[in-house]
């Protein structure tokens, strides 16, 4: 693995598309009234299957963080701060660069805490006082 600093830039990159994404997620959150204005509001997967889908949370996510709860959005307030520093101030972001190896070994480990994650998730959906 390397990791490079490039010179000061303002060139819009992921981490900047996450976070104008969040961006837009947090204006959404904070002054739209999404429940009030769409009938049916609530998650397909969860109604079919009785178990929360891998992408419950999101919507909480972008809700603490537009109620400035950092700590309950932590990753994405990170993304969003980060993202306003680089386009603002031209802070660079690092360049990582990742060899076959690594790449694997950071896919299997971002698989197994996406399962654990989705486990407990389901857990904590059944048996709320665990």
């Amino acid at each position: 693995m390397q990791i490079a600093w490039p010179k000061p830039n303002r060139k819009f990159s992921t981490l900047d598309g996450l976070g104008l994404v969040g961006l837009i997620g947090l204006l959404v959150a904070r002054f739209v009234p999404v429940a009030v204005l769409i009938p049916y509001w609530g998650c397909s997967f969860r109604d079919i299957t009785g178990f929360p889908c891998p992408g419950c949370g999101l919507t909480r996510v972008a809700d603490r963080f537009a109620h400035f709860n950092f700590y309950g959005a932590f990753i994405f307030a990170i993304a969003v701060i980060w993202s306003f520093l680089h386009l603002a101030f031209k802070v660079p972001t690092p360049e990582v660069t990742l060899d076959d190896r690594d790449w694997t070994r950071l896919r299997n480990a971002a698989l197994v805490l996406f399962a654990l994650n989705y486990v407990f998730v389901v857990i904590q959906h059944r048996h709320p006082f665990l």
